[in-house]
């Protein structure tokens, strides 16, 4: 199979439509079969639940080429778990994880010549989701909603891949406690659009947010989960019930254990113990581990003693192992692997 003519190591983060996407119906009590379209437009009623009340949810995961020229996706049934979860807390009906994972495969196997090369430093980004369709003006759930998923071949999230970034302490809330910061909504990234803009003009790649309920802890960024590294090489990563579970932190603390033989701790964080971190990184689906460097808490700053020239040597044997098991050239524990065929 031929791949597409792009150039594949200088495409940034977005979208780039591909040939095929996938979309399932949900009516009358059950879905449908659900299958592949080349249309990439949806249309909806004016009084759609998903625009009048922002019943909408989402996934990201995304699909490689390995060494030996396999295309797989990196455990697309932990993000089936958790966009049902999501579903439930948002009173959507629930996509069968089964045919969650069908549809992924479905799709990445339909655009396979959009997958990136090996070596290339470019991925194929997988953004599942689902939204209510039908007409809504009582504040309800909707009764209607459609599950789609498309893809696209993406870069570094952040410009300049792996390289150390700045961070600012927001002055805004991200979640709020019993809140949804826990479920991968739409409504939870539009609250965070004005922060990120704010840093972005402040000179700031991302916020560290804090809890809401005291401002002492430390909760996650817009769009990523934290990971610390002590002095003496133990992983600590924080703890809410406000916080996004992301998968690739939850690989992050297997590996560190099972490959590296790393002690790891998931605590609450206080904020006013991240000066004395040795490492601090950011992670998720479509940054994997972007390294921090300094964090500005209005004016003071923290600068990591890994610095800001690149990746600090734990981060980087994390970085390194977890990319090497996605990539195919180190073995990857049971289950970890989904090859699309």
């Amino acid at each position: 199979m031929e791949k597409k003519q792009i150039d594949w190591s200088n495409i940034g983060f977005g979208y780039m439509q591909t040939d095929k996407r996938y979309v399932s119906n949900y009516k009358e009590g059950r879905w449908d079969e659900g299958g592949l379209t080349s249309d990439a437009n949806v249309v909806l009623n004016e009084c759609a639940g998903v625009l009048q009340y922002a019943q909408t949810i989402f996934e990201g995961l995304k699909a490689y080429t390995t060494e030996d020229g396999r295309i797989v996706m990196f455990r697309p049934d932990m993000n089936a778990k958790r966009m049902v979860n999501s579903a439930k807390r948002l009173e959507m009906p629930v996509f069968p994880e089964e045919r969650f994972i069908d549809a992924v495969t479905q799709t990445v196997k339909a655009n396979a010549a959009y997958v990136p090369p090996y070596g290339s430093g470019a991925t194929l980004y997988i953004r599942p989701y689902m939204f209510g369709s039908n007409p809504v003006i009582g504040v309800k759930p909707a009764d209607e909603y459609q599950f789609r998923v498309f893809t696209t071949p993406v870069g570094p999230y952040f410009k300049g891949g792996a390289k150390p970034i700045v961070i600012k302490v927001s002055d805004f809330d991200r979640a709020a406690p019993h809140g949804t910061g826990h479920i991968k909504a739409g409504l939870n990234y539009a609250m965070s659009l004005h922060a990120i803009m704010t840093a972005h003009a402040e000179g700031f790649a991302e916020n560290m947010y804090l809890d809401a309920a005291t401002r002492t802890k430390v909760e996650e960024t817009g769009g990523a989960n934290f990971i610390f590294i002590t002095k003496d090489n133990k992983v600590v990563t924080p703890k809410s019930d406000s916080i996004l579970p992301s998968i690739t932190r939850r690989s992050i603390l297997y590996v560190a254990e099972k490959y590296l033989g790393l002690e790891t701790e998931e605590r609450e964080v206080c904020f006013d113990e991240v000066k004395d971190f040795a490492e601090c990184g950011l992670c998720g689906t479509a940054a994997v581990i972007s390294p921090v460097g300094k964090i500005v808490d209005h004016g003071t700053e923290i600068c990591l003693p890994s610095g800001m020239d690149d990746m600090g040597p734990v981060t980087k044997k994390l970085y390194e192992t977890l990319t090497g098991i996605q990539m195919g050239h180190i073995e990857a524990p049971e289950g970890w692997i989904k090859v699309v065929e």
